[in-house]
């Protein structure tokens, strides 16, 4: 049976939900999303994601800066949704808004809850070396991701996963998850589970200073951060004074046969640097203000001002 659903997300990560909702055949009255922002070099104001594809599927699109004032709570009012659907929305939704709906307001998160609570489940995850994450679909509280969880659905993470290619995997899932729990709900079965006390992490919010690359990690850490932080902010390391971004890596067997940051070989398959343990092949690089670059091709240009053998990139303290 159709629902009538107001739709919350911004990035991405939210459209596949939203495209699935549409395909299902229930009626979207309303679509909400972070108001356009600057992007690019250009600083061009540009629309989010989900408002792209709700236009693109003729959905009415509201961009409220908050949901607290009069006029965006009357306006979700008028909607009278019988269920709230919230995907990397970026908003909180206040108390007035929580309890409207029959059926309550839903939040796709990217985790197993109650594992990585807030705004970067994919990334911790990922930075902090668990071997699977999943998605959770939660009835949604005044906490922060502390609601009870109607699904959980999870996935292996792949050894060279980056975060880019977690979250994309997630999204598939989390519609898929949805539309089962709103089947539920609509026949009246659906069972809800309180969060356990024990287990609960914290996600917190990236900062681009975590993108900083200190060499006396291991290199199956630095790995782990490089993975992280694609697309966003990108691990970097300084080089001859300059920036230089770091879009892949990986771990090489062996000991680290230099300083940690010191270039120890340099070959078709990349750049092998020490690290506190072990070495790390870099693959892909980006010089600040240059495109990004295959290892080989940066060491090839660079190899003209000499050898890059016991060259050392300067690390970032911890």
């Amino acid at each position: 049976m159709p629902l009538k659903i107001v739709y919350a997300g911004t990035p991405e990560f939210a459209v596949p939900a939203l495209d699935a909702l549409v395909a299902a055949g229930h009626q979207l009255v309303a679509v909400y999303t972070q108001p356009d922002r600057p992007a690019g070099r250009g600083r061009v104001l540009t629309a989010s994601a989900v408002k792209a594809r709700a236009l693109a599927h003729g959905l009415v699109v509201h961009q409220p800066p908050t949901l607290r004032d009069a006029a965006a709570l009357h306006e979700f009012v008028l909607s009278a949704p019988d269920v709230a659907v919230v995907a990397a929305y970026g908003l909180l939704l206040p108390p007035e808004i929580l309890q409207l709906p029959r059926l309550g307001c839903l939040n796709i998160h990217a985790s197993l809850l109650p594992r990585w609570r807030g705004a970067a489940p994919v990334q911790r995850a990922i930075l902090s070396g668990d071997s699977d994450t999943g998605v959770s679909i939660m009835q949604m509280d005044e906490g922060l991701d502390t609601g009870a969880v109607l699904s959980h659905r999870s996935i292996p993470i792949g050894a060279r996963e980056t975060s880019a290619e977690l979250t994309e995997r997630l999204a598939v899932l989390g519609a898929q998850a949805l539309l089962s729990v709103l089947g539920e709900l609509t026949a009246g079965h659906a069972l809800s589970q309180p969060q356990p006390t024990e287990g609960v992490t914290y996600a917190r919010k990236l900062d681009k200073k975590e993108a900083q690359i200190n060499w006396q990690l291991s290199a199956r850490d630095i790995d782990r951060q490089v993975r992280a932080f694609v697309p966003w902010p990108i691990c970097e390391t300084r080089w001859r004074g300059a920036q230089l971004r770091i879009h892949a890596a990986e771990p090489v067997a062996g000991e680290s046969l230099g300083v940690p940051g010191e270039i120890v070989s340099v070959g078709p398959n990349g750049v092998e640097v020490a690290t506190a343990d072990g070495r790390l092949c870099l693959k892909r690089v980006q010089l600040a203000g240059r495109t990004m670059v295959s290892a080989h091709e940066f060491a090839s240009a660079e190899l003209k001002r000499g050898s890059l053998i016991g060259e050392q990139f300067t690390g970032f303290a911890l």
